[in-house]
């Protein structure tokens, strides 16, 4: 089978590779018919996460087709259309029965970083029954490859563990498809106003469309400033980080107001500095958080009522052999205006 295949630090190549065979009783076969590139797999390609060895298959989302399944699986059958969750999850470890499915004991974020993920032609899943869910009729495979990854993991990282409320005022640092996850799901709770931060012009009038309150471009280095007086000096109640750089959540630690909750999202690979001097009196809250896809449920059921519209994060549409291609238009967004693009498999 075709895969798209991490070889060390800022290099991949599409390789020609075994089909995955089932390695557990609970393990299923997919024949992936849609998946796409996550900023994580940038992260990857950078470096940063070190977890992931050379000769991985990268990928962490998608869609497909039951193939096989072994002979524990009891809620699905060759044939199935399933939505793989980017956590892979036991439901029977200690981290589990907390709902802390990112941090099972025999799962967690597996796929694409110690074992073979989905930019590829077939995967192999473990934990199947608690690691896939069905695919209604007649739902939409491209809004169902959002529910993979960044509509949970922008609604839990940032919106659950930032603790949005109504009438509360946030300000989302990075307007990336991890970013804007968090914009559409921050809705949710009727916050009065959401600010969006970031240094790209065209990404801020798309944050505009999804229902950001005010953009702010933070090219002039004066972001701080300008979310200030938008608040009347105060700061806002939950700033989410989006990006995973120093800057970013530095920038998240100048605008938080007292009482306020700094939720990262963002995969940091590098040390950020963390200003206790500024801090230490303010009753801030720091929240981190690994998405534990605990919300897919509940998301499945918005997309279905059509209350939210994950497709509008898609530019992009590639054949999964044109990967290579479709990672270039994804890294440099800045010039392609890429957020999410879909690779057929």
């Amino acid at each position: 089978m075709k895969a798209l295949v991490y070889l060390g630090p800022s290099h991949k190549a599409l390789e020609e590779r075994p089909k995955p065979a089932l390695a557990a009783p609970s393990d299923a076969i997919v024949q992936i018919t849609r998946t796409t590139i996550c900023g994580t797999d940038l992260h990857i390609l950078k470096g940063d996460v070190p977890a992931c060895l050379p000769g991985r298959i990268l990928g962490h989302e998608g869609v497909g087709i039951v193939e096989a399944v072994g002979a524990a699986v009891t809620a699905f059958k060759p044939g199935d259309r399933v939505l793989i969750s980017c956590i892979s999850a036991c439901g029977k470890c200690d981290y589990c029965r907390k709902l802390m499915y990112s941090h099972c004991t025999t799962g967690g974020w597996i796929l694409g970083n110690s074992i073979d993920g989905t930019q590829a032609e077939f995967v192999r899943i473990p934990h199947a029954d608690t690691s896939l869910y069905p695919i209604p009729d007649g739902a939409d495979e491209e809004a169902l490859v959002m529910l993979s990854d960044i509509l949970p993991t922008g609604f839990e990282c940032g919106v659950l563990n930032g603790k949005v409320q109504p009438g509360s005022t946030v300000a989302i640092v990075g307007a990336g498809p991890i970013g804007l996850a968090a914009l559409l799901t921050a809705q949710f709770y009727a916050p009065a106003e959401i600010i969006m931060i970031d240094l790209d012009s065209n990404r801020l009038d798309l944050a505009k469309g999804f229902g950001a309150t005010t953009t702010i471009n933070s090219a002039d280095g004066r972001a701080v400033e300008a979310v200030m007086k938008q608040t009347d000096g105060i700061g806002v109640d939950t700033a989410i980080e989006a990006v995973g750089i120093p800057a970013t959540f530095e920038l998240c630690e100048e605008i938080v107001a007292p009482g306020g909750t700094i939720a990262n999202i963002g995969v940091h690979g590098t040390k950020a500095a963390l200003h206790l001097e500024r801090l230490w009196d303010r009753n801030i809250t720091i929240a981190t958080r690994l998405v534990d896809t605990v919300s897919t449920p509940m998301l499945l059921k918005v997309l279905r009522s059509n209350k939210i519209d994950p497709k509008r994060l898609i530019t992009h549409r590639f054949k999964l052999n044109q990967i290579l291609e479709a990672y270039e238009t994804f890294g440099h967004a800045a010039y392609t205006g890429a957020l999410k693009v879909i690779i057929e498999a």
